[in-house]
């Protein structure tokens, strides 16, 4: 086999398939066959045209697959061989900047957000940046975990979404055991933070979600070991959590999306020197509304988050693999190369079909 076959979005609400070379590899890169790439938010939100980006690059992220062909350098440096299946980091790391010395491979100096997979033109060689491919280039500089043994490759893709529930639930805030935590936002992020906050010793969880679009969301959110699920369009969730524990939240995430009210909510859900993750996105220009006196009389450390830490992906595949939570539950609908257009589609809301908590880009998947 000597081309990849690939889907580059070349306009907003176009991808084209395409046939590009396969790289040659040598000492210090890779080639991954991919088996299946998770669809992030921003996936749509670049697909539909809402996020603004340069077109012309093939899109996915969140990749799995199996390493075809490995240097031995590389191999050396990722702890890897051919014939693994790995997890691929969405962003790469040069190894020898400051934060890279300090172990923060995720927030490398060399590197911009902006450089991450998913994101790159195909007119940068060799193209084959993104997951919405048969097969993905790694650079020397790539991050890739290895994936459990019998761990499937579509279950594996949510390393990303719970890498972020990790660092957004355990590590950012630091619970500890017997901790009481609030989640807002039953999106598979939210989802994701609440079990790594139970993973983490959480003694209570609790997960809001608003309306019956978040109905069936709030029951994988319990089926996943949330304690109280609350929908906040019928529901106060500052009394439900009051009269199921007693008190307020030691630890809060927001991890609503276009919800600008859910802000005043984790600050009425915090109790005294809680600390408050804010993790969900307003939109541009969105004015929040809230009691910013709760911040200095309940003596509340508020701290903003965006992506996830050095070893939050490779924490996420061991939880994964553990079998210590029924990942089975979460609603995943999957699309090949002819249907992952309209799947995003669904995701961004555009069209009547409900959208998946967990959607996934597989290759050889029939419409």
């Amino acid at each position: 086999m000597s081309e990849a076959e690939a889907l580059v979005l070349e306009d907003y609400g176009r991808l084209e398939r395409r046939a590009l070379p396969l790289p040659p590899i040598g000492a210090d890169d890779a080639l991954l066959r991919v088996e299946a790439c998770g669809l992030c938010g921003s996936d749509h939100e670049v697909f539909t045209g809402r996020m603004r980006w340069p077109v012309g690059f093939i899109p996915g992220h969140e990749t799995v697959g199996v390493l075809e062909k490995v240097g031995a350098a590389a191999a050396e440096r990722w702890g890897v061989r051919e014939g693994d299946r790995v997890a691929v980091g969405n962003r790469r790391a040069c190894r020898d900047c400051p934060r890279c010395r300090d172990g923060d491979l995720a927030g490398c100096e060399r590197f911009d957000p902006r450089e991450s997979y998913g994101m790159i033109p195909v007119s940068t060689a060799p193209g084959l940046w993104g997951g919405y491919a048969s097969h993905h280039y790694l650079a020397p500089e790539s991050v890739v975990h290895r994936v459990p043994d019998g761990l499937d490759p579509v279950t594996a893709t949510l390393f990303n979404p719970l890498a972020a529930g990790h660092t957004w639930a355990a590590e950012v805030p630091r619970t500890r055991p017997g901790e009481v935590v609030a989640v807002l936002g039953p999106g598979v992020r939210g989802i994701c933070a609440a079990v790594a906050a139970k993973a983490a010793g959480a003694r209570f969880v609790l997960v809001t979600g608003h309306g019956e679009r978040d109905a069936s969301r709030l029951r994988t959110a319990s089926e996943l070991g949330a304690d109280l699920v609350v929908d906040v369009a019928r529901d106060d969730p500052v009394e439900a959590l009051e009269a199921a524990t007693g008190g307020l939240a030691d630890v809060v995430v927001d991890a609503t999306a276009d919800a600008p009210e859910a802000f005043g909510q984790s600050l009425r859900l915090a109790g005294r020197g809680a600390r408050v993750v804010c993790a969900g996105v307003r939109g541009d220009g969105v004015t929040a509304t809230c009691e910013p006196d709760l911040i200095m009389s309940r003596e509340l450390r508020v701290t903003g988050v965006r992506g996830v830490s050095t070893d939050a992906p490779g924490r996420a595949l061991d939880l994964l693999g553990s079998g210590r939570f029924p990942f089975g539950s979460v609603s995943t609908r999957v699309a090949g190369f002819d249907d992952v257009g309209r799947l995003l589609l669904t995701m961004a809301g555009k069209t009547a079909e409900a959208p998946p908590l967990h959607a996934v880009f597989v290759p050889g998947t029939a419409p």
